[in-house]
């Protein structure tokens, strides 16, 4: 009897080693994934186009940005009615950006020197630029602190603006160059003023000020968003949104709205005094 009972035993641990052993065969032997790369493919594009993509990635992941540049100015300049040419423009758009911030010499930056008695607001006012710029493209942790005799990437070409409300776009410039474009919302019933102005005051976090009182930047109710760029046309601005679902169309009381991480960007950008110039 005891041996019948081992027997048995012994039958159900070979059989279950055996199956084991076939499972792990079964699942080795399946085909592998392939491995997703974190280059984008651009959809329905030749081969060169992809390729010149891929290697736009590439420049970009390895932080050779002015390569990265180049090379999507490369492709919205070879393929200028391809499907990928709004990702071509938004991915140059975006490496502008970069660029800008960054401590990379570019034609349209200077390297100054700090000299005595000089601050970042002396030195962003002289050469028509802001504080938060010149602290990021030179990795500046504290606006009060600037050591004497330090170079720094100053930008020095005029940033401007364009809004184009019959598209609802911000194109930001430097001197005649496109840095980037925003979709935005503009007026109901095409009510934001025509023409050229200035961004006369800048605000972090504005209060909103309405024929019923101030509704404080913390309340709900607040509808400018986290900045504030007022215009030489009395009671407009560029600010933020808690609506950004409108961007695109006409939905504002005239101002042009954005955005939130959109104006921030481009409050980092301008300075005040900056022009605006808005068209139909």
């Amino acid at each position: 009897m005891k041996n019948k009972v081992f027997l048995s035993i012994g039958l159900v641990l070979a059989v279950s080693v055996i199956l084991l052993v076939v499972s792990r065969i079964t699942i080795t032997n399946q085909p592998k994934s392939p491995k997703s790369s974190n280059t984008p493919k651009a959809p329905n594009a030749s081969k060169e186009e992809a390729e010149l993509f891929n290697a736009a990635s590439k420049y970009a992941e390895s932080g050779d940005l002015l390569s990265a540049k180049d090379t999507y100015r490369k492709l919205m300049e070879r393929f200028p009615g391809s499907v990928n040419t709004e990702r071509a423009q938004s991915s140059l758009e975006n490496t502008n950006i970069l660029i800008m911030t960054s401590s990379i010499p570019t034609p349209d930056s200077i390297s100054y020197e700090v000299q005595q008695g000089d601050t970042l607001s002396k030195i962003a006012n002289k050469f028509s630029t802001t504080q938060e710029l010149i602290m990021r493209s030179n990795n500046l942790k504290n606006a009060e602190v600037v050591p004497l005799g330090k170079k720094l990437k100053v930008h020095n070409e005029k940033m401007s603006i364009v809004v184009d409300k019959s598209m609802n776009i911000l194109t930001l410039k430097s001197a005649d160059n496109i840095v980037k474009t925003y979709r935005v919302a503009t007026g109901i019933d095409n009510c934001t003023p025509v023409g050229s102005f200035k961004v006369i005051n800048k605000i972090v976090n504005p209060p909103w000020y309405t024929a019923g009182g101030v509704i404080p930047p913390d309340s709900p109710k607040n509808i400018l968003g986290s900045r504030w760029l007022g215009l030489s046309a009395q009671g407009y601005g560029i600010h933020g949104t808690t609506e950004p679902q409108s961007i695109g169309s006409q939905a504002t009381s005239g101002c042009v709205r954005m955005k939130n991480a959109e104006v921030e960007e481009l409050y980092a950008l301008v300075p005040q005094g900056a022009e605006v110039v808005i068209v139909d």
